[in-house]
């Protein structure tokens, strides 16, 4: 049977509704911080300026004022910038497309902001399960150490989805790659990359 060259699937979290307005509170939350930061900065050259023409304060009470301005505005920009940060941690997905003989993966924030994981051939693929089986358990075994890359935010599958793995040999080496994912894609894969990759037991 011919398949189109196009496919496409995605791991959405399940609390993506809850996970969305905790990304949308930390990014709020960063921006006032960083504002705060900003003001504080230029409010800080003229409490600075009075320090250093203090003659009543001694030079180490002057490097003491001048340190909890810069202080002061070092901690909030830094808080700013971690919960900036922090943000991309909620409401996390992954696209999954099969595309001209190929697999791209593609982390996707909040719906919106994409990055490019990585793009395999089908040639590269060794092999192709299912995470529940024995030969998941063998082929994390032939990394060496090296971890598993998790391509879904769900810890159980959605309904009508299963977790299934691909290993990938590519530059770095031999890796796992773990996918959600229905049916429909798990044939692609296989009818793409070959049937005698894919590990029944």
């Amino acid at each position: 049977m011919e398949r189109e060259k196009l496919y496409e699937e995605s791991a959405i979290s399940k609390r993506s509704v809850r996970e969305s307005k905790l990304y949308t509170v930390f990014l709020v939350t960063s921006v006032i911080f960083f504002i705060a930061g900003g003001i504080q900065f230029f409010l800080s050259f003229n409490y600075i300026f009075q320090t250093v023409n203090n003659e009543n304060l001694t030079t180490v009470g002057k490097a003491l004022f001048i340190g909890m301005w810069v202080g002061i505005d070092i901690v909030l920009l830094l808080i700013g910038f971690l919960l900036f940060k922090l943000k991309n941690r909620f409401n996390v997905s992954y696209d999954y497309t099969y595309v001209d003989d190929e697999i791209r993966f593609t982390k996707v924030f909040n719906g919106r902001k994409r990055k490019p994981l990585a793009t395999f051939t089908m040639e590269q693929i060794l092999k192709i399960g299912y995470c529940d089986k024995p030969s998941y358990e063998n082929a994390l075994r032939g990394l060496k150490g090296k971890k598993p890359r998790i391509l879904t935010p769900n810890k159980e599958p959605e309904e009508g989805k299963e977790f299934i793995y691909l290993v990938v040999n590519s530059q770095v080496g031999r890796s796992v790659y773990v996918l959600e994912c229905r049916k429909e894609m798990l044939e692609y894969l296989v009818f793409a990359a070959g049937r005698t990759k894919l590990e029944r037991e």
